[in-house]
């Protein structure tokens, strides 16, 4: 079975040398310190153009919390139709209660409005306060939500590997949103998470860059070790 391994990127030459060194998917965000926000028009018009391979583009206005009032919900929207005009139909995005419940109202407007998008529903998902509820709640919606990105509600996925195997577990039993593993994965970790886990996909940010630093660009020997470990 094919696995698929997304990285983070923020940028056009980001993306190219990403898709050079065999990622299958990216994450396109902006103000990767804040967590990762929504990108600009300009850069998701050229990373769009760049490359090949599917493009994820992070929808989020803010970093204070992921409850949205109805004043964000109009820029998310704009930011959403400003992808559709761009060909795109991939977002990264996710909602919560105040509680941390899923903000289904939010995801039914956006679904309704957008019935072509294809969700990641991001790691606020950690913060729901049932990861089985909250999947549960997500697979009302799987005809758009295609997959969840989580560590099981734990630092990272190393910790939260049991978690993530029974998310895993229940998706396959469901057949909803896939289960996506990303946070504090490591070249040295993945190993042990995907023996454990076995996802058919991972996410990978600072820990495939040179240094580990977001402002370098990608190295490619632990590129290499990664998707041997999954291929």
């Amino acid at each position: 079975m094919y696995m698929t391994l997304e990285v983070i990127v923020e940028n056009a030459k980001d993306a190219k040398q990403a898709e050079e060194l065999g990622a299958d998917r990216l994450e396109l965000v902006s103000a990767i310190a804040e967590g990762g926000l929504t990108p600009s028009y300009g850069t998701m018009k050229q990373v769009m153009a760049s490359v090949s391979i599917p493009v994820q583009v992070m929808i989020r206005p803010h970093s204070f919390h992921f409850y949205y009032s109805e004043n964000d919900m109009e820029v998310i929207r704009g930011d959403i139709e400003a992808l559709l005009e761009l060909g795109g139909n991939r977002i990264v995005f996710g909602a919560l209660h105040r509680d941390g419940t899923v903000q289904e109202t939010l995801l039914n407007d956006l679904t309704e409005r957008y019935p072509q998008l294809d969700i990641t529903f991001h790691k606020a998902f950690d913060e729901v306060p049932s990861l089985k509820d909250g999947y549960h709640t997500l697979t009302a919606y799987s005809a758009n939500v295609k997959r969840i990105l989580t560590s099981g509600g734990k630092k990272d996925c190393l910790e939260g590997a049991a978690e993530l195997q029974k998310l895993v577990q229940l998706a396959s039993s469901m057949n909803g949103p896939s289960i996506m593993p990303g946070g504090g994965l490591r070249a040295a970790t993945i190993a042990d998470v995907h023996q454990q886990v076995a996802a058919e996909q991972y996410h990978f940010g600072k820990a495939v860059r040179i240094e580990g630093q977001f402002s370098n660009g990608f190295d490619r020997e632990i590129m290499q070790k990664v998707k041997d470990v999954i291929s």
